[in-house]
């Protein structure tokens, strides 16, 4: 057995008791492979696994593994294609290319980006899934739109009239470190939030609540997480960069 399969099945055991501890069935809560940093042989053994939904950070470090890819990556697995989701902040001068690349942004957080993917999208022809992105903590590091921003209004009302866009719901990233209660408290924030502004917009879906990584994604799930974004208990820890963007 392979380290990283062996990671896999323990990872899924502990998915599964946090559903059961919720009251949740398995299939409620989507694993997204954090591949960010990790090469495309890795990536290849993950959708091996049967893993088939990847999150990576930076729109240049995925565009060289991609090409290095393109014969290691199955195109699906048993019928599932394999999707690619960026997570990490995106500036807006990289909208066209994260279009081209990637078959959602999870990380959306104002009106200039999501009118540029737009217009990108378009032009390849493609849906683009989105995530919004809602800053929950007060980290300065941590990314995303406040909830009571007027961005975060002019956003949600903008969003029905990009059609090259399809909004699936919200992402959040909580504080690092911090006590279980706060932990709790955001992710908590971002599911009340989903449902105020679901009522809000009903012409935008809220589907996904994207929260919880490798070290609290049993928080998330008790607090209603759908998707979870699980790099280190997956891939094991990250060496340093070399370099950046």
């Amino acid at each position: 057995m392979t380290p990283l399969k062996e990671n896999l099945e323990g990872l899924e055991d502990a998915i599964g008791a946090a559903c059961r501890a919720a009251g949740r069935a398995r299939t409620e809560v989507e694993l997204m492979a954090v591949s960010k940093t990790f090469p495309a042989e890795i990536v290849a053994e993950a959708a091996q696994l049967g893993l088939t939904l990847f999150g990576e950070n930076r729109v240049q470090e995925f565009e060289k593994k991609a090409l290095q890819a393109a014969e290691l990556w199955p195109r699906a697995v048993q019928d599932q294609p394999l999707r690619f989701h960026l997570i990490g902040h995106l500036q807006s001068n990289k909208a066209t290319k994260a279009a081209e690349l990637f078959d959602g942004v999870d990380s959306l957080d104002s009106v200039r980006l999501a009118e540029r993917l737009d217009e990108a999208a378009g032009r390849y022809g493609k849906r683009l899934a989105v995530l919004v992105e809602v800053k929950l903590s007060p980290e300065e590091t941590k990314g995303g739109v406040e909830p009571e921003s007027e961005e975060a209004a002019r956003l949600l009302e903008r969003l029905p009239e990009l059609i090259n866009l399809e909004m699936q719901g919200l992402m959040t990233i909580a504080p690092w470190g911090a006590p279980e209660d706060v932990t709790r408290a955001c992710f908590r924030g971002l599911r009340q939030w989903r449902d105020r502004w679901a009522a809000a917009h009903p012409n935008l879906k809220f589907d996904a609540l994207s929260m919880g990584m490798s070290g609290d994604f049993p928080l998330a799930i008790q607090e209603g997480a759908t998707r979870i974004r699980i790099g280190t208990a997956l891939f094991g820890k990250r060496k340093p960069r070399a370099e950046t963007e």
